[in-house]
């Protein structure tokens, strides 16, 4: 998939959303031309078909998100568990519950007469989820979430890897004050990649400094306004690390507004690795939420839950790899 999007001028995520059809992915015609070419001509191909037995008397995977419309993520992951499904010739199902526990319970009764092989329950944000017994119930894992007790299988990005490795990337082209852009407080992707952030600069003997960390929404404005504070502080960074693409993008505006050539005087690494991120100027170096992959392994892990004796819950952490563009 990585090749593609590399032909196509396009991320990951889009060429999951044109390859697996998702329904309200707002892409141009041109963009889905592109995709659809880039594969045909590197010979990339969806499972179509069965390639493993699935388990006996069970052939339907039933995917709840809690929101699909405000960010692509939750699309993304399932069109990994699509894949992964119909490697074992099972039919799977998508509902939007809007984290409503009616909403839940009448989707859970809905896939009562199906041959259900479990439920794959995710969140657009990584947070802790309380689970009403509609759903606790049922053979689950978890996607983009986890449950207090951990009595769950569940899989997570790997946010505080992904920080450090972002951290690290500034690091190994020679930064040394490094700010930092973090999302809202109190959420996990924000603490997570905090924590990468000062892992970061203690392995390389970096002091941490706190007026080079800034509170920002996730929303380029804050990208924007967090910079210029930044840049007006008595030592200015010589990088900076945002938690988001978003936010990437008002940092790189206010650099430009500064006058401030990028990478040469200031180096800039977002997350996310959103369609955007091709797009800037200079293109951005960021790192991609593996939703595709997640997806993948919540569903063969619940295949895989269906044919054995039940086992210790794990929590299964996927790397966020860095992609190299050239804002670093």
């Amino acid at each position: 998939m990585m090749d593609v999007a590399a032909r196509a001028g396009v991320s990951q995520a889009t060429v999951s959303l044109v390859l697996n059809g998702s329904p309200g992915a707002k892409l141009s015609d041109a963009t889905r031309r592109r995709v659809r070419d880039a594969a045909d001509t590197l010979g990339y191909r969806l499972p179509r078909r069965a390639s493993r037995p699935a388990p006996a008397n069970q052939s339907v995977i039933g995917v709840i998100v809690d929101e699909l419309a405000s960010d692509p993520w939750m699309a993304i992951a399932f069109g990994g568990a699509r894949e992964k499904a119909l490697e074992y010739g099972m039919n799977i199902y998508l509902a939007v519950s809007n984290g409503d526990p009616a909403n839940e319970a009448a989707i859970i009764e809905n896939l009562e007469n199906q041959p259900l092989v479990g439920i794959i329950y995710g969140t657009i944000l990584t947070r802790q989820v309380h689970l009403p017994p509609s759903i606790s119930r049922k053979r689950a894992v978890l996607l983009n979430c986890y449950d207090a007790e951990r009595r769950l299988n569940s899989v997570v990005p790997g946010d505080r890897l992904g920080g450090r490795i972002a951290t690290q990337r500034l690091i190994d082209a020679g930064r040394k004050r490094i700010g930092f852009i973090n999302g809202q407080q109190g959420v996990d992707a924000s603490r997570d990649r905090l924590k990468g952030y000062r892992q970061a600069l203690a392995s390389n003997e970096i002091s941490f400094d706190l007026k080079l960390v800034k509170s920002g929404n996730w929303e380029p404005s804050s990208g924007y306004t967090m910079t210029k504070e930044l840049l007006a502080l008595d030592s200015p960074p010589d990088a900076i690390f945002c938690a988001n693409d978003l936010m990437a993008l008002g940092c790189l505006d206010a650099l430009h507004e500064a006058g401030i050539c990028i990478p040469k005087d200031i180096s800039v690494i977002g997350f996310d690795d959103r369609d955007v991120a091709l797009h800037t100027h200079p293109p951005l170096t960021t790192l991609l939420l593996p939703h595709h992959e997640m997806g993948a392994i919540a569903a063969e892990t619940l295949i895989e839950m269906a044919g054995t004796l039940n086992t210790t819950p794990v929590q299964i952490k996927v790397e966020c790899p860095l992609i190299e563009r050239a804002s670093v």
